[in-house]
């Protein structure tokens, strides 16, 4: 039990309250409030075991009603829920996860590296050994016979932004503070990781009173500097045919109506990353869609004669760049928080927020605009792209199984019978690029893709935790059968939480996506697609054995009017689909570096290795 107390004769500063470890880490996370009032953390998820249970799980029963705590099935996923929670609240909330050792830690790495790659904050509390080493080794412990302080738990050391191990209780007057600043810098943004060691948890001490008083976090915009400003302002305007390159820095920074403004100001078209898809409507007469290798005609043609292209808030990964041979004729501009990021391929980097860059930078620019034929060109390219997305995703009723494309756009038209909002999430497999060029939204937000490590299983658990940011909008999950097979486990989470979700399956009977490639590549099809022999798995029946509602649906009007089932229902609606495994929207996309083998006798090999040895020439090195 905590309990004030107080040194006699000593001054009001020095009370203390007296607390374990486990019980002073959450009650310091509990009064940690936002700039608008809201809890900082919305809790946590945790899987109990022996790690964690008796001196973390005392603490957050002790501080339930203000730091609540959800209960999971799955580590990896209930901590992909928390990233995605994160994620959807513009990394301006977040949440804690916790585990006990051994394997529940390990199934949390694979979390931690996604985080870490897509710059999203989570906090990770996995349970580690005893330091005292009294019941050395204990349950679940990795013995190293060259270092006696090894554990699991060092795995993720090269996966967060920040790690420590509390050894002692009071370390946490310094561990805390400084994981709290690691999870919300702008630039710095990523997963941080405190292991507690199970006899440290319930180690007790005097804390400062003062070290639980409620205080607001405040996320800091770097403002851009003067002579940056300068540089940029001028590469711009020497530009005729420049291009805005949106990335997910846009939606983090909040900076969608200072993008908007400052691409109609100056006459720029816009295109957009898997990450800052949705920074824009997809209506506006300067949007040119996705860009990449997922991209639209319309971005990758512009792209591919753009002088100056001015990267904001994107890593400028492979699918953005086309393998660096997008945009390689382009002299590039990186508007970006994260100075790594800005200088990447030598170009022109920008250090800042991107609603403070765009605004700082406009006035520099004066009456400065693109050329006209590029504005006319571009908005011309942009509207017939939106033309043919309406044709590509028209319901089309015919011989065969429907594909990807014909699929979302019935989850599409469905909206239109909807009050809410939509929030498409999605990770891997085929849908990523269906989704990149097809999907249509107005809300930055609207469009939820985890494609920095494109992770299989993410999509349902990701779905549950944007659902709990979001609680209004209708969380339509879209996935294929290797993913939901891959992890399904939080659908039992949703409805045991009242966290409805839609969850569409399109199953093509295997990994369809890599199964392309490898034949893209000069294989033959082997070891991705089911065989005729292998049993086909009733989805529908499984989500209904996990609590939700189903149905398994034949064709794409069955798929609209199930989805307006799925829009009525109160709980978690699954709907099966079977698709077209090589089917796919050919329009739009670029090159993409796959090695292929130097030497092979296959003939098809020997060809796609010529192919690729020519492409490569594209490059920008």
């Amino acid at each position: 039990m905590a309990r004030l107390t107080q040194a006699p004769g000593a001054c009001a500063m020095s009370a203390t309250i007296r607390l374990t470890m486990a019980q002073a880490l959450v009650r310091y996370l509990s009064v940690l409030r936002t700039e608008d009032g809201a809890p900082l953390f919305g809790g946590a998820f945790a899987i109990f075991g022996h790690g964690n249970v008796a001196g973390l799980g005392e603490a957050l029963y002790q501080y339930r009603d203000s730091f609540p705590t959800y209960r999971a099935h799955n580590e990896q996923a209930m901590a992909h829920s928390a990233i995605a929670y994160a994620k959807a609240h513009m990394r301006r909330r977040m949440m804690a996860v916790t585990s006990s050792i051994g394997p529940g830690a390990t199934n949390l790495l694979t979390a931690a590296a996604l985080a870490h790659v897509n710059r999203l904050p989570v906090l990770l509390l996995p349970g580690d050994v005893f330091v005292s080493r009294a019941p050395d080794p204990v349950l679940q412990q990795l013995e190293d016979g060259t270092d006696g302080s090894v554990s699991v738990n060092d795995a993720f050391k090269p996966l967060s932004r920040y790690f420590d191990r509390i050894v002692y209780p009071e370390q946490l007057l310094t561990a805390l503070p400084r994981a709290i600043a690691a999870l919300t810098d702008a630039a710095a943004c990523g997963p941080v990781t405190l292991s507690l060691p199970q006899d440290v948890q319930t180690m007790a001490y005097d804390y400062p009173a003062d070290f639980f008083a409620p205080r607001i976090v405040r996320f800091r915009a770097v403002p851009p500097v003067e002579q940056e400003l300068e540089d940029a302002a001028q590469l711009l305007k020497n530009a005729k045919q420049p291009l805005i390159v949106a990335g997910g820095g846009v939606l983090y920074g909040k900076a969608s109506a200072a993008l908007q403004a400052f691409a109609e100001r100056h006459g720029i078209p816009v295109a957009e990353t898997q990450a800052g898809k949705s920074a824009l409507p997809w209506d506006h007469r300067l949007q040119l869609g996705a860009i990449g290798v997922t991209g639209s005609p319309a971005a990758n043609s512009l792209a591919a004669d753009a002088d100056v292209v001015l990267a904001i808030g994107t890593r400028l990964q492979d699918f953005t760049t086309g393998s660096n041979s997008l945009f390689a004729q382009a002299q590039l501009l990186s508007l970006n928080v994260n100075s790594f990021d800005a200088l990447k391929r030598r170009g022109l980097g920008l250090q800042a927020d991107a609603t403070l860059g765009l605004q700082a930078l406009s006035p520099l620019l004066g009456s400065w605009n693109s050329a006209g034929h590029w504005l006319d060109r571009a908005q011309q390219a942009g509207q017939a792209w939106r033309e043919t997305v309406t044709c590509i995703t028209r319901p089309l009723e015919g011989a065969g199984l429907p594909y990807d494309g014909e699929v979302i756009g019935a989850v599409q038209r469905s909206s239109q019978h909807s009050a809410s909002g939509d929030i498409v999430v999605c990770a891997a497999g085929t849908l990523p690029a269906e989704l990149h060029k097809l999907w249509r939204t107005s809300t930055p937000g609207g469009y939820h893709m985890e494609y920095g490590y494109s992770c299989m299983g993410y999509e349902i658990a990701g779905g549950l935790g944007v659902k709990m940011a979001k609680p209004a909008a209708e969380v339509i999950v879209m996935l294929g059968d290797g993913s939901y097979l891959m992890m399904n486990s939080e659908i039992a989470t949703s409805v045991m939480l009242d966290k409805k979700l839609i969850i569409v399956v399109l199953d093509n009977r295997g990994y369809g996506c890599i199964n392309r490639l490898q034949q893209a590549c000069g294989n033959a099809s082997f070891n991705n697609m089911l065989p005729d022999s292998a049993p086909v798995v009733d989805f529908a029946l499984h989500a209904r054995s996990l609590g939700a509602l189903s149905e398994h649906v034949a064709s794409i009007a069955e798929l609209e009017q199930a989805m307006l089932r799925a829009r009525a229902a109160v709980r978690t609606y699954l709907i099966c689909i079977d698709t077209d495994a090589t089917r796919t929207t050919q329009e739009g996309g670029c090159w993409w570096q796959v090695a292929v083998p130097e030497v092979s006798t296959q003939p098809g090999v020997q060809l796609a290795r010529a192919r690729y040895e020519t492409d490569c020439q594209g490059q920008k090195k």
